[in-house]
């Protein structure tokens, strides 16, 4: 066989050529109608499959994740219901409207407790912060360190929030002290405060 043969094949006739033209030819069409077939069906198809795979790996991570979370929701619950918990002791410790007169007296009478001769007592405007509001407290107070240690351990020990703030402590005759500072209290903001 040579391409003389292959030239003069003729389409109809091609039952009678002999055996490896009609090999090529077999071979020929299953290769054609094998490339059609991959062409027009199995690549839309092996694209869709890379798809599907990628969505597969996806959906898997969110599973594990959920199912993660899901493991541990009993424990997130307890966590939040201890945060609430925590949070509502909290906010028992911030003073009403109504009890931060009383609150005042309470930072005076540590003070006068402690042996302090308190010179400066001035609260200041109060201050919004969101959710709560701070009252800060400017103070001068005169005595031994050992009342001043005492004054801010009471203060401490108070029922309610209060902090010292810009303390200053500077020497005077006698061996006494000199103790300025702003004590803040701080107060929720209930819905009468909007």
């Amino acid at each position: 066989m040579n391409l003389q043969d292959l030239n003069n094949i003729d389409l109809k006739t091609i039952g009678t050529a002999p055996a490896p033209v009609r090999a090529i030819a077999i071979a020929l069409v299953v290769i054609a109608i094998l490339g059609a077939g991959y062409w027009f069906i199995i690549k839309d198809q092996l694209a869709r499959l890379d798809r599907v795979q990628a969505e597969e790996t996806q959906l898997r991570q969110t599973f594990e994740v959920r199912q993660r979370r899901a493991a541990n929701l009993d424990a997130y619950r307890e966590q939040l219901e201890e945060m609430q918990r925590t949070f509502g002791t909290m906010l028992r410790q911030l003073p009403s409207r109504t009890e931060v007169p009383s609150l005042l007296v309470d930072i005076s009478q540590t003070a006068l407790a402690a042996g302090l001769e308190i010179e400066l007592f001035r609260p200041q405007a109060e201050q919004q912060r969101g959710f709560y509001a701070e009252m800060p407290i400017q103070m001068r107070m005169r005595g031994t360190y050992e009342q001043m240690a005492e004054f801010t351990s009471g203060v401490a020990a108070l029922p309610r929030i209060v902090t010292l703030h810009d303390l200053n402590i500077r020497p005077q005759d006698g061996g006494r002290l000199i103790m300025e500072a702003t004590a803040r209290t701080y107060r929720y903001l209930d819905e009468t405060d909007g």
